[in-house]
C-alpha cells in the first residue's frame, strides 16, 4: 500500500524530480547520474533553482508560504494590522483543517532537491569546486525547514534523498527543537563557504548569518514565552542558548560594515519609501538612483526589467489595502512618545490628516494622506521628477474602506501593469539591527544604552531629530522597553510578512488578535461631515469597524496538518487542538 500513498512532499518528490524544470539543467536531470553530477558546473546549475523558493510578492501554484504581501502564512493580511475587502479567515481565527496544503507539498519537495545535491556532493572529488552550490543547498534546506517549523511546529527531519519504499518517508515528526538544531548547523556551515560578496540576488555569508539571527530569535523567544508566559523576563536554558546565537549571528553581519541603512540626501525623509521601489530600468525616484545604490538589502528575490511579476502597484496603492487604526496609532510622535503620552505634540483626529502631523516620518512614507498628490503607473506617472510632475498628478481621496490608504510598494514611473521590476527584500539590514537589539534585551530583560545604538539608527533614519530610545527616556516617560523595541520592529517591517509570526512567538496573539479591526475615527471629525456614503458600523468611540467578532484559540499558534497527509502517513500527529477531523 505504501507505494500507492503518493505522499505529497515526501514520497512523490522522487518521481517529481523527473518532471521539474531545473533551469539550464533540464532535460539533463532526466539523464544518467554520470552526466548530471560529473561536473562542478552542473551542481551550480542545479542549485540555481533554489533561488525561486525565497519570499516574494506573488503566489504560485506550488508555493504560497513565502509570500510577504498577498495572503499567505506570513502575510500581514493574516495579522491584526491589515484587512481586505473580504474577511480573512486566518486573521478572524476561523480557519479549519484543509484537505490539502500546497505549502506542505512544496517544502518537502524542495528539501528533497537540496538533499539530492548534498548527497551527490559527498562523492564528488573536487570539494572546493562545488563549495558554493553545497552551501546554497544547506541554506535553502534550512530555509525550507524554518518554514515548516513556523507553520506546523514539529516536522519530519530528512537529511538525505530517499527511495520511494523507504520507511523514513512515513515516519513521525521530529520535535521542533531537533529541526531547529539542524537548521542552525546548516546555516553555520553555509556561512563558512558562501562568499562575502556576490551578484545581486545571490547568497553571501552575511545572508546566512542574517537568516541564522532570524531563526534563532524566533525560536529563542518562542521557547521563552511559550514556556514561561508572554510577560516573563525569565529564560530557559534553551531560550538563552538560542538568543545568544541570534545575537552573535546578527553581530557577525554588523561588525564587518558591509551593509548600511538606505538613505539619500535628495530623497531625505522619503528615503524609506523610495527604497522599496528602486529599479534599474528607468528613472524611478527624484535622485535618479537605482538598485546599486541600496546597501541595505542583504538578500533579495530579484526581478529584472522585462520580467513579468505581479501588478504590485495596483494591488497595494490606496484603498486596495485596508490599513487599520491600530497600525496608524503605532507610529510615534516626533518627540519619541506614543500618541497617548505625547501631549500637545499629537494633534488628534479632528481633521482629515491632523493625526499625521508631528509623527514618525515612516507614517507618511507608508500611508498616504487625504488630498496628497500622487502618481501611479497607469496614466499618471512621473516624467521630470521635479515639481512639473504635479501637473500630471492625482489627488488622494481617502474616503473609502478604512480611511487609511497605503503608499508602500507603489511605483511612480511609467511601466506596464505586471512589469514593475522592484526586488523583494527577503532579508534587509534593518531587520538584522532589530534582531540584535531584541536578542540582547530578551537575554537579560534589560539593555544598556550603548546597545540600543542600532535600534536608534533604524528609528532615526528619516527622523533625525527624534530623541534616542534610552533607559532614561523610558523611565522618565513611563514606557516599556520591551514594547518600544517591538514597536520599532512592527513599524519598520510593516507589510513585509513579520507581524503575525511575531505575535505568535511573543505569545501575545491571544490579546492582540481578538481586537476588532478598526478604521478612522468618524464621529466628531472631518469625516463625519465629508464622507456621506460611509455605511459601516461604528464602535463606541465612533471609529469605523472593518471586522469584529474576531477570536483566538491557542491551537492557532500552529497551522493544522492537511487531512490528506494524515491519511497518507498514519504516524503523523495532528497539531494540538485540531483533532483529526
Amino acid at each position: 500500500m505504501k507505494n500507492k500513498y503518493c505522499m505529497r512532499g515526501l514520497s512523490l518528490v522522487a518521481s517529481c524530480l523527473l518532471m521539474i524544470s531545473c533551469l539550464d539543467l533540464d532535460p539533463k536531470a532526466q539523464m544518467g547520474d554520470n552526466l548530471v553530477w560529473n561536473k562542478a558546473d552542473n551542481f551550480q546549475l542545479f542549485a540555481n533553482q533554489f533561488y525561486s523558493w525565497s519570499r516574494d510578492f506573488s503566489l504560485s501554484a506550488d508555493k504560497n508560504y513565502g509570500n510577504g504581501v498577498y495572503d499567505g502564512p506570513h502575510s500581514d493580511y493574516r495579522s491584526d494590522l491589515v484587512a481586505a475587502a473580504s474577511v480573512n479567515t486566518y486573521s478572524q481565527g476561523t480557519n479549519v483543517i484543509p484537505s490539502e496544503d500546497a505549502n506542505y507539498t512544496a517544502l518537502y519537495k524542495q528539501i528533497y532537491y537540496t538533499n539530492l545535491l548534498l548527497n551527490h556532493a559527498e562523492s564528488f572529488e573536487d570539494k572546493a569546486a562545488i563549495a558554493i552550490p553545497v552551501a546554497e543547498a544547506k541554506f535553502f534546506r534550512a530555509y525550507c525547514y524554518f518554514e515548516l517549523v513556523q507553520i506546523w511546529g514539529d516536522a519530519i527531519l530528512l537529511t538525505e534523498p530517499l527511495d520511494l519504499d523507504s520507511e523514513k518517508l512515513y515516519a513521525k515528526q521530529n520535535d521542533r527543537g531537533e529541526v531547529v538544531d539542524q537548521i542552525i548547523i546548516d546555516l553555520k556551515e553555509a556561512a563558512e563557504s558562501l562568499p562575502e560578496t556576490a551578484d545581486m540576488g545571490r547568497l553571501t555569508k552575511y545572508a546566512a548569518y542574517a537568516m541564522l539571527s532570524r531563526v534563532a530569535l524566533y525560536e529563542g523567544t518562542w521557547q521563552k514565552f511559550h514556556t514561561n508566559g508572554a510577560d516573563t523576563n525569565e529564560n530557559t536554558e534553551r531560550s538563552s542558548e538560542l538568543l545568544t546565537i541570534a545575537k552573535d549571528a546578527a553581530y557577525n553581519v554588523i561588525k564587518d560594515n558591509k551593509y548600511e541603512l538606505f538613505y539619500n540626501e535628495v530623497l531625505g525623509n522619503q528615503s524609506y519609501r523610495y527604497m522599496f521601489i528602486l529599479e534599474d530600468a528607468a528613472q524611478c525616484n527624484p535622485a535618479n538612483l537605482n538598485k546599486s545604490s541600496n546597501k541595505e538589502y542583504i538578500f533579495v528575490h530579484r526581478h529584472r526589467d522585462g520580467d513579468k511579476n505581479i501588478d504590485i502597484t495596483h494591488a497595494m496603492l490606496a484603498n486596495a489595502c485596508y490599513i487599520t487604526r491600530k497600525m496608524a496609532n503605532m507610529y510615534l510622535c516626533s518627540n519619541g512618545l506614543p500618541i497617548e503620552k505625547a501631549g500637545d505634540t499629537f494633534k488628534g483626529y479632528s481633521g482629515a490628516a491632523t493625526e499625521f502631523i508631528n509623527r514618525d516620518n515612516r507614517m507618511n512614507n507608508t500611508l498616504i494622506q487625504h488630498e496628497q498628490l500622487y502618481w501611479n503607473n497607469d496614466g499618471t506617472w512621473r516624467t521630470t521628477w521635479t515639481d512639473e510632475d504635479e501637473k500630471n498628478a492625482l489627488k488622494m481621496n481617502v474616503r473609502s474602506n478604512s480611511g487609511y490608504q497605503n503608499y508602500k510598494w507603489c511605483v511612480e514611473r511609467q511601466v506596464p501593469d505586471w512589469y514593475e521590476s522592484i526586488d523583494y527584500p527577503v532579508i534587509r539590514y534593518a531587520e538584522v539591527l532589530l534582531n540584535y537589539t531584541e536578542a540582547i534585551y530578551e537575554l537579560s530583560g534589560n539593555i544598556a544604552n550603548d546597545e540600543l545604538v542600532y535600534l536608534n539608527k533604524v528609528r532615526k533614519r528619516i527622523n533625525p531629530t527624534m530623541p534616542d530610545l534610552t533607559n532614561e527616556f523610558v523611565a522618565k516617560n513611563g514606557l516599556s522597553m520591551r514594547e518600544e523595541i517591538r514597536r520599532e520592529r512592527t513599524v519598520e517591517l510593516f507589510l513585509e510578512g513579520f507581524r503575525i509570526d511575531d505575535l505568535k512567538r511573543w505569545a501575545t496573539a491571544p490579546a492582540e488578535m481578538v481586537q476588532p479591526q478598526l478604521g478612522i475615527q468618524f464621529t466628531g471629525t472631518w469625516f463625519e461631515s465629508n464622507w456621506n456614503n460611509q455605511s459601516r458600523k461604528l464602535n463606541e468611540d465612533g471609529c469605523i469597524i472593518l471586522y469584529d467578532d474576531r477570536v483566538w484559540d491557542n491551537k492557532l499558534y500552529l497551522y493544522p496538518l492537511p487531512s490528506d497527509q494524515l491519511q497518507l502517513n498514519p504516524q503523523l500527529k495532528q497539531n494540538p487542538g485540531w483533532g483529526n477531523n
